[in-house]
């Protein structure tokens, strides 16, 4: 990991701390919406299509047909907080989301602005309309760090600093009913520091961190708790002195697949993430930990879900002292750790959400090309804040890498065509974005510390759709990192008669194929084609205009049209005698 100006530093410990949905987003599917960035390449001397990519159906992908569709780029009104929001998670329509701030207050309302609200740390709001959700309304007297629910979404539990709620006596975690909104006085806990991650069955809370007791009973790291009441259960596996960061439990409730920054498990191997009995604690294999290795006091594990079949993850690695070999995100298989993919990003991941056939991240890779994505530059200047990615494999890695780490032939995912521009907070004082996601087949939400969402102020907490429930605004553009000049439109005679147009491409946030049609004086359309372009791949185009009477004079420009008819027109070319 490199801070947000490339330079090196000490990280704050507490980032990690963002561990964040750790309930399975089971069941979830993608609803049939507008692949705009998979529109047929027609028109003359279109560029070249890539080779073809297997589709999913599912999770399994078949030759020729195009990638997943995602959620548009575009930032809907959601609510906004002063501060930093570590983790958030979906109960049907409510977004419950923790962290550390102070006041919310209304989409496009500045800070101090009309409608701001207090908001200590804890805060929830509608995923369809981004309205708060008033019923809710809590104060913990320090942040936190992890929220989940219970599989019924009957109750949402919160962990972290904080050690009461409103005024309430709290050892680092709460229940909430989400009924009613009421904290949940019966369920009491107490423990001895920080919670980092939760995850909860029908009858049962599982808890990590570096804790040393819960309850009064002696805990190393992990603990279980009754999901009602709270009472300390006899499961009790240890960790060494790393934190647990991260934990899921298994589709079939037999195992909690733990990561973070220990080393070992009941004293055996478990170098960042492991596999334990769900009923005694005991180590279970882990193939997966073989593999990925991200651990010590400058790595680990920092995010684990599931789809209901198979479990996701995400790390980190603060180079060059970290005890880590990965940054980006992975798949494997609940039951045994195999590895179903592995994504050889470069620039730490903080929070994975697998919808459907699509895999969110959020954090600032700036090297994918051992995915076949986006490169470095130099000097960096670059951070991409969310990515999407196939759950399924279509590639593999290429390696070793920059860093000298060496996934090659290992299994890989598309990167998908969704970049949302999001510029680093400052709260934190780590030069980061998002930290946490959640969501489902229409929606994902996204927070942590960004100021604006691409231009538009939204500070902290953000929403998308899928474009079947919003309109895509998100057009072409030519701004990139490093900045260049707008490319210009010139027009040179070739032959009497003919004239050769050559123009720039530019890119969309959403869509990779756009169009470019060419208009001759203002008033004759001459030329079209689509071209696909990313904010690393602008190719000029060329156009020879024939025909036309020799000694005329002409000039052009190009119309550029993403799908959703959102327009960029190139500069004027200068006037041309045929």
């Amino acid at each position: 990991m490199t801070g947000g100006n490339g330079s090196w530093r000490p990280v704050r410990r507490s980032w990690a701390l963002l561990a964040a949905g750790l309930v399975a987003t089971a069941g979830l599917t993608v609803p049939s919406t507008a692949a705009a960035d998979t529109a047929p390449l027609t028109g003359t001397a279109a560029s070249p299509p890539r080779a073809a990519l297997p589709s999913v159906t599912g999770r399994r992908w078949v030759q020729g047909a195009p990638p997943p569709a995602t959620v548009s780029t575009d930032p809907l009104p959601t609510w906004q907080v002063d501060g930093v929001v570590w983790s958030q998670v979906l109960v049907g329509e409510t977004v419950y989301a923790t962290g550390s701030f102070t006041r919310a207050r209304p989409p496009g309302v500045a800070p101090g602005g009309a409608g701001e609200i207090p908001a200590l740390n804890l805060f929830a709001y509608d995923i369809t309309t981004g309205d708060r959700v008033a019923t809710f309304s809590h104060a913990l007297n320090g942040q936190g760090r992890v929220i989940t629910a219970s599989p019924d979404g009957s109750r949402v539990y919160v962990g972290g600093d904080f050690t009461t709620v409103d005024g309430v006596a709290a050892g680092h975690v709460a229940a909430f009913s989400t009924s009613t909104g009421a904290l949940d006085r019966s369920f009491r806990v107490t423990v001895s520091s920080t919670v980092r991650s939760m995850a909860a069955s029908a009858s049962t809370l599982y808890l990590g961190g570096s804790f040393g007791t819960v309850n009064g009973g002696g805990r190393k790291g992990l603990a279980a708790v009754k999901a009602v009441g709270g009472t300390l259960l006899p499961w009790a596996p240890r960790t060494d002195s790393g934190a647990v960061l991260a934990m899921v439990l298994a589709p079939d409730q037999s195992r909690l697949i733990v990561g973070g920054s220990f080393q070992t498990l009941n004293g055996a191997y478990a170098y960042g993430m492991g596999s334990l009995s769900a009923s005694t604690g005991a180590v279970l294999p882990w193939a997966a930990n073989r593999t990925i290795r991200s651990a010590g006091s400058a790595a680990g594990i920092t995010s684990l879900r599931t789809d209901g079949t198979l479990v996701y993850g995400s790390g980190y690695q603060f180079l060059p002292t970290g005890g880590g070999n990965f940054e980006g995100t992975f798949g494997a298989d609940p039951l045994t750790g195999a590895i179903t993919v592995v994504n050889d990003c470069h620039g730490d991941t903080y929070d994975v959400l697998p919808v459907g056939p699509v895999l969110y991240s959020v954090g600032h890779a700036h090297d994918c090309r051992w995915v076949g994505s986006f490169p470095d530059t130099s000097p960096r200047v670059r951070w991409q804040r969310a990515l999407a990615q196939t759950t399924a494999a279509t590639r593999t890695n290429t390696g070793p890498d920059a860093y000298g780490w060496d996934y090659s032939g290992q299994p890989a995912s598309t990167v998908l065509h969704w970049f949302p521009q999001m510029p680093p907070g400052t709260f934190t004082g780590q030069q980061q974005a998002a930290w946490s996601l959640t969501g489902n087949a229409s929606y994902i939400a996204m927070g942590g510390e960004f100021p604006s969402v691409n231009g538009t102020p939204q500070q902290g907490l953000v929403r998308m759709a899928v474009t079947s429930l919003v309109t895509d605004l998100q057009g072409p553009t030519y701004s990139v990192k490093p900045s260049r000049p707008v490319p210009q439109t010139t027009a040179t005679t070739v032959a009497p008669g003919s004239v050769q147009v050559d123009f720039g491409t530019a890119w969309d946030t959403d869509n990779k194929t756009l169009t470019y049609d060419v208009l001759r004086d203002d008033t004759t359309w001459v030329h079209s084609r689509r071209v696909k372009t990313s904010f690393w791949s602008l190719p000029t185009q060329s156009f020879t205009d024939t025909g036309l009477t020799p000694g005329a004079s002409h000039h052009y420009r190009v119309r550029i049209t993403d799908p959703f008819g959102n327009t960029l027109w190139s500069p004027r070319s200068s006037t041309v005698t045929a």
